[in-house]
């Protein structure tokens, strides 16, 4: 054989090893969103293959038990089911079929033809089950039993957000081989990383689910940003049978890494392959970025070795009619708004958001802190019903309840850092929000669970910091090592701590849209106060959002619930992004006659029908020059022909808001909008109409597979929009406690004494005003707004108190509630009942007399619905 054939069969040697190693997907993913059969209530026997399930309706995913859900204050709680068919195919035998779940709130049972796969509580994070021994050849049934029951024992146990039940996350069946990488089971790091080098670490959990041990090579590729293979790494190993194991390997280190920064967000690929001789049995792709953090007390905030100041915004998951069950592309969308306006950061309050967030947060280019579930809401204590009243504590206070509760956070815990952890943009793990509000017995539990959830975290995760969210209180800010303090409402006044810390909730706007030009922290409006040892600034908050807590909580965004900005939103954009100084206001529309309706999106093209993507729809009344006015009328959108839904089925109507009824699906300022998805594929005629004026059209093109003339043209079924009203419950005790723990502010301090200990939930403790203080007052930030119906002063001393109680709504114009200048009586407290004020956020007590001193204050109210 000479050297020419020799070099020719070679050649063609190594193409067929290429084409076997390419020839098909050796993992496959499969989106499940499409197709499923639900109804509301708790059903006997729904999981077995012989129920009957012809009256249940046809939904698709991500979907909520709330569908169609506009900002109110109540939801469904219960039980619903859902059952989905899954046909198995001849080439699906041998191989391992699972089935992941990014999330279910808040409790699920997963059954295949019957039988039980698993049980999942937490209602944030994703969960994974192997399918493989329930599947059978042929047709299978899925069945999934969720509730949204408040659990004692189970976090979170309350919160001001929106508790909605469903399988609200996108779902997918994963084929493999029975040798593969588990899910979520890589990790990549850059232990030794400068701006000159990076070295790697890979961490991959292969799992062997074959009945005998078996030999194999695992081979870690880095590929760069521009697609080019910069560094490997191959190693030959060992699994024992039904096992898995972390192997880690160190591909070798890189020169002149491209970083990512919010700037020029670089992502580098991680590709790893499991071989066994020719046979490549899994393949998977891990996306991560080289980049550095430092935090320190006195300098700030570090990226890649530079100073650098963190602006951001605190973002809820929920959006207008969809609720919770929101598509990949809206969370895109959120996080370019915020991106657009000059912010760097998100935080994400307070839970463990889509996996999709944190992957638009990285190719977008924006730090992004994500943060466990851990935290109640003040207003509270005891055991009550977090989720039908704002008012649980973030602790248990019943011991039996305690240990599960420690572990279900700790759980849900381990889950978001296992799915994110490869995530670049992810600055620092955020354990929990306000934990000091909690009762006086839990407070060392509280701290310990902290502790516990720290240390545990830089087991989990070695390569980031931790941060404890809303440290403000009780010291929560001074636990541990290597922490970062997130201070919320009065701990932007703070000063130095001295730990590594920022400011994770400043202001709010506290308005409908569209609100005024101003960016709801006073310290904003004189300048740009950054101390140096601050590492950053994050508002309250980016989106308007559901919330158990009313109106007055819910209209605290900068953009609203519709995903139409307000006018601070454009204060940022000019200060912020544009860098002005001095923001210039920019021109609003004014009231004129409507002529026509300007009909836009975001984009005209929904990549797939898989409810993944959608598109984001606004409605413009525009006069007779097409000039935008602000004029409110009822505007309709209508499907005229095609596949696609809006929430509320195939139309929706947008009323002017109404002092006598409000309306939930609301145009204002001459402006409405709503995201729109298909789960067929084809072209849909979008018609917006209003009386008198001429109708306007917009086209819509979904691409991908099945389409919608081939699946029979099916239709949307309408579901009308109605506000859930819920049962009737005993009403509580009024318990006096929205003010403890918030932030107060005072006139002076004598010396040894604080102002929080006027709200500090104990009697004993007391603030006292400085005695060469003639005019002292105390003043209370209830950082919501409520309607009030009780206050009590608790004084250090009998004695005689003269003082003037007052409420506020904004800070600024105050209504006197009680007016004892001229008492006489010695008295140790005093308490006001009835109607003290409605929309109420801030109480003020002024004092005449020169012994100037609280106990304690104590708050009752209802949140208020504007």
């Amino acid at each position: 054989m000479n050297k020419k054939t020799l070099v020719t069969i070679i050649f063609f040697l190594q193409i067929m090893i290429c084409w076997n190693l390419n020839a098909a997907p050796v993992r496959q993913q499969i989106n499940l969103n499409r197709g499923w059969l639900f109804t509301l209530g708790d059903v006997e026997e729904a999981e077995q293959t012989s129920f009957s399930d012809q009256s249940w309706e046809q939904v698709n995913l991500p979907h909520s038990f709330s569908l169609p859900y506009f900002m109110w204050k109540s939801v469904y709680n219960g039980y619903g089911w859902y059952r989905k068919t899954i046909e198995m195919p001849a080439a699906w035998k041998g191989k391992q079929v699972s089935v992941e779940f990014e999330g279910i709130f808040i409790q699920s049972e997963v059954f295949l033809n019957g039988q039980r796969v698993g049980e999942h509580t937490g209602g944030y994070t994703g969960f994974c089950y192997d399918l493989t021994p329930f599947l059978k050849p042929g047709k299978n049934i899925l069945a999934v039993r969720v509730n949204n029951l408040w659990k004692a024992d189970v976090a979170p146990r309350a919160g001001d957000h929106q508790f909605s039940g469903g399988i609200y996350r996108d779902v997918y069946l994963h084929i493999t081989d029975p040798l593969h990488v588990a899910w979520c089971g890589t990790f990549i790091t850059t232990p030794e990383v400068s701006k000159s080098s990076a070295s790697f670490r890979a961490e991959t959990e292969i799992r062997n689910d074959h009945a005998r041990p078996q030999q194999f090579t695992i081979r870690t590729e880095i590929v760069s940003p521009k697609g080019k293979i910069v560094s490997k790494a191959e190693t030959k190993e060992t699994l024992e049978a039904g096992s898995s194991r972390i192997f880690t390997q160190y591909p070798a280190s890189i020169i002149d890494p491209a970083l990512w920064h919010p700037d020029s967000p670089n992502l580098y690929k991680a590709v790893t392959t499991i071989q066994q001789g020719n046979k490549v049995t899994d393949r998977k792709e891990t996306v991560f970025g080289i980049r550095w953090f430092e935090w320190t007390a006195d300098k700030g905030f570090f990226l890649n070795g530079e100073h650098f100041y963190l602006l951001g915004a605190n973002v809820h998951q929920d959006h207008a009619g969809w609720g919770d069950a929101v598509t990949n592309a809206g969370f895109r969308r959120d996080i370019q708004m915020m991106k657009d306006c000059g912010f760097n950061t998100i935080r994400g309050s307070h839970y463990p958001h889509d996996p999709s967030f944190a992957q638009a947060c990285d190719e977008i280019g924006i730090l992004f802190f994500p943060e466990n579930a851990f935290w109640g809401m003040g207003g509270g204590s005891g055991d009550r019903d977090g989720w039908g009243t704002p008012s649980s504590g973030c602790y248990p206070p019943n011991p039996e309840d305690q240990d599960r509760f420690d572990r279900s956070v700790l759980y849900q815990l381990k889950e978001l850092i296992r799915i994110n952890r490869n995530s670049p943009s992810i600055t620092a793990w955020s354990m929990s929000n306000e934990p000091f509000f909690t009762d006086a017995s839990t407070n060392e539990r509280m701290k310990q669970l902290l502790n516990k959830a720290t240390d545990s975290t830089h087991v989990w995760d070695p390569t980031r910091l931790v941060a404890i969210g809303g440290s403000q209180r009780k010291g929560v800010d001074k636990l541990g090592k290597n922490q970062i303090a997130f201070y919320n409402g009065d701990g932007a006044g703070f000063l130095n701590p001295g730990v590594p810390s920022m400011v994770s909730e400043y202001g709010s706007v506290t308005t409908h849209r569209p609100g005024t030009f101003e960016p709801g922290w006073a310290d904003l409006k004189d300048g740009f106060n950054r101390p140096e040892w601050r590492g950053g600034q994050v508002i309250w908050c980016g989106f308007d959002h559901g919330t158990v807590g009313g109106t007055g909580l819910a209209i605290m965004g900068l953009v609203d619930y519709f995903r139409i900005p307000k006018r601070s939103w454009y204060w940022y954009r000019e200060a912020y992004a544009k860098g002005n100084r001095n923001p210039v206001e920019p021109q609003w529309p004014e009231s004129g006659i409507p002529a026509k309706i300007g009909l836009s999106a975001d984009k005209t093209t929904i990549a797939a029908p898989d409810g993944t993507d959608d598109v984001h729809i606004l409605i413009s009344l525009l006069d007779a020059s097409g000039k935008p006015v602000s004029n409110e009328i009822p505007v309709k959108l209508s499907v005229l022909s095609g596949p696609g839904e809006f929430p509320t089925g195939s139309s929706i109507q947008f009323m002017p808001p109404s002092e006598e009824e409000t309306s939930d699906i609301t145009i204002r300022d001459g402006k409405a909008a709503i995201e729109f998805r298909s789960y067929y594929a084809g072209t849909t005629i979008i018609e917006a109409s209003a009386e008198g004026l001429p109708a306007s059209t917009l086209t819509i093109r979904t691409l991908g597979q099945p389409t919608w003339e081939s699946a029979g043209r099916p239709k949307v079924a309408d579901r009308p929009y109605k506000r859930y009203i819920a049962p009737k419950k005993e009403e509580p005790v009024n318990e006096l406690l929205l003010a403890v723990n918030r932030p107060s502010f005072v006139s002076s301090t004598a010396e040894l004494s604080s102002r929080t200990l006027s709200n500090d939930g104990d009697d004993q403790t007391a603030w006292f005003a400085d005695p060469s203080d003639k005019a002292a007052w105390w003043k209370l930030d209830l950082e919501a707004s409520y309607d009030l119906n009780a206050i009590e002063l608790v004084f250090p001393t009998v004695d005689i108190h003269q003082y003037v109680i007052e409420v506020s709504s904004d800070n600024q114009s105050w209504i006197t509630v009680s007016n004892q200048r001229t008492s006489n009586k010695k008295e140790k407290k005093q308490r006001i009942d009835g109607d003290l004020g409605k929309n109420i956020r801030f109480v003020r007590i002024s004092f005449i007399s020169g012994n100037a001193g609280l106990s304690e204050v104590k708050v009752g109210g209802n949140p208020t619905n504007l």
